[in-house]
């Protein structure tokens, strides 16, 4: 007699996958919330998670002295760059958006792109799918020794 093939328990591994995902970003995977009658403990009575409330970064000085305009060159460069390094494109338009707002649109922001935030300063942010996201301080705020144009 010919037994049934015994169907893989899938639910022992997304409760790790979902454990290790919390402990390196801080946040629940989306998927986990679906696996409800799957068995996963960590989906069950857990409230959907509120993100991180992002805030300016702290003071910082540049290596040297430099005008507005040398920082808008850089902020540029970093910008025309940073897809390249992987990670999605919406994603960083939506970085590139949230930076140049102010507090509250950049929350909004980061809150519907489904953006994962690591530090609440935006320098370090996941999506969805894991991709890191790394800010320099020089895209969020202006150093304390900017040199302003008279």
């Amino acid at each position: 007699m010919l037994q049934e093939k015994e169907q893989p328990n899938f639910s022992r591994f997304f409760c790790t996958f979902s454990r290790h995902w919390k402990s390196v970003t801080g946040k629940k995977p989306d998927d986990c919330v679906g696996l409800r009658g799957m068995g996963c403990a960590g989906s069950r009575d857990e409230k959907k998670e509120t993100s991180k409330k992002i805030r300016k970064p702290k003071a910082w000085k540049h290596s040297e002295a430099i005008t507005r305009a040398q920082l808008m060159q850089m902020r540029e460069e970093f910008w025309d760059t940073a897809p390249h390094y992987g990670g999605r494109k919406e994603i960083w338009d939506a970085l590139r958006a949230a930076a140049e707002a102010d507090l509250s649109l950049a929350q909004a922001i980061v809150d519907s792109a489904g953006v994962i935030v690591q530090n609440p300063d935006l320098t370090i942010c996941y999506d969805e799918r894991g991709a890191k996201y790394e800010l320099p301080k020089y895209v969020l705020s202006d150093p304390t020794n900017l040199i302003r144009d008279s």
